[in-house]
């Protein structure tokens, strides 16, 4: 069986993280990955879109066992309990992504408060709701709040000054996320190969966990984040094509059919994106290019600077996704999806990447000569 810090940290089977993915829910396929021996992560940011955005607010809150007429608040706890109730016979352990960017301040204190209040009312929840992930921010003013908590802290960066400023913060586990990942990704194209060692370098000899993320999956790239020095992997777009994953049919089928050269990159809410390769993403991508060109030049623009027009293009096209409309969605996909080829089962999945993981490691030996 493989072991590693990240293992012994959180109190997991295996060195694999779940990704959040959000805006997206991921209520069921964080139930699945928890009770599968990984790190399951709720994606949160979604409570975020009610008013813009409805199809992904509805399925957030209908798959998380909440009602459309309950408050936010409430529509959080009902979730987060589910996921308690859904773990409990695997004692699967669990965590909650939350995006904690200067526009979404004031949902990001939402949901940590409401973390922290639920876990202090149950002994269960403290236990098995041990972890939060922070991304798309600066870790370093959540430290208080944090810090004076049991919980273990993961904060997702894009580079070597993200990564310093994590140890700053007091951050317990890095999350280096190469471009090739999906959906957000950085200003600065820094792919894994290049990023993931530099942040181990940089941590070393401080008491850090360094994970990867960004074109993790499978048991051939887990082995790689181990020999680049990390302690695991986080993947996003490979749980996101399993079965009991909460994203809709047409989004699964997109990735498992993107193929060689399957992605792009564009203008995607909060910066660079990485979307499938459809004629809806290409014409988006020309797009970005005439009315956001900093996203292809490391120039970083925000909703004060780019167009309305485009903005509102990427809102309906993420509402076509939920209405089934192929013909104007956007299907974010990071560059592994031409490496996914079917939908298994996420217990499946995680059996297949660790028995090729150790296959891997156990032939390295013979492939030295």
């Amino acid at each position: 069986m493989m072991k590693t810090e990240l293992c012994n940290l959180l109190g997991i089977k295996y060195p694999i993280i779940q990704a959040g993915m959000g805006p997206f829910g991921t209520n069921k396929l964080c139930i699945a990955a928890a009770n599968a021996g990984v790190l399951g992560l709720i994606s949160s940011s979604g409570i975020a879109t009610k008013d813009t955005q409805p199809g992904i607010y509805n399925y957030f809150v209908e798959t998380g066992g909440a009602s459309l007429k309950d408050e936010p608040k409430t529509v959080l706890k009902k979730i987060f309990r589910q996921t308690l109730e859904g773990t409990r016979a695997k004692k699967g352990l669990f965590g909650v992504n939350v995006m904690v960017s200067a526009e979404l301040r004031d949902w990001a204190e939402l949901i940590i408060n409401t973390m922290m209040e639920v876990r202090k009312e149950d002994g269960e929840m403290r236990d098995r709701f041990a972890v939060l992930v922070t991304s798309a921010g600066d870790p370093l003013p959540w430290t208080k709040k944090i810090k004076e908590t049991d919980l273990k802290w993961m904060h997702v960066i894009p580079s070597v000054k993200g990564a310093l400023r994590c140890q700053k913060a007091g951050v317990d586990v890095v999350v280096a996320s190469g471009h090739e990942g999906g959906f957000h990704t950085s200003w600065e194209p820094v792919h894994s190969m290049i990023l993931l060692p530099a942040v181990v370098d940089a941590l070393a000899g401080s008491k850090i966990v360094v994970v990867g993320a960004g074109g993790f999956c499978d048991g051939k790239t887990l082995v790689a984040a181990l020999v680049l020095g990390a302690s695991g992997a986080q993947m996003g777009t490979r749980f996101l094509a399993t079965q009991e994953s909460d994203f809709h049919p047409m989004w699964k089928d997109g990735v498992v059919k993107a193929g060689d050269r399957g992605t792009l990159v564009a203008r995607g809410f909060v910066g660079p994106a990485r979307w499938l390769k459809t004629p809806v993403s290409q014409k988006h991508q020309e797009n970005t290019l005439k009315m956001s060109p900093g996203v292809f030049l490391g120039r970083p623009d925000d909703y004060t600077t780019v167009p309305p027009a485009l903005i509102e293009s990427e809102i309906a096209a993420m509402n076509a996704v939920y209405a089934g409309d192929e013909s104007k969605a956007l299907l974010a996909g990071g560059e592994c999806a031409q490496r996914i080829s079917d939908l298994p089962t996420v217990k499946d999945l995680v059996g297949r990447i660790t028995r090729e993981a150790e296959e891997v490691l156990a032939k390295l030996p013979g492939r030295l000569r």
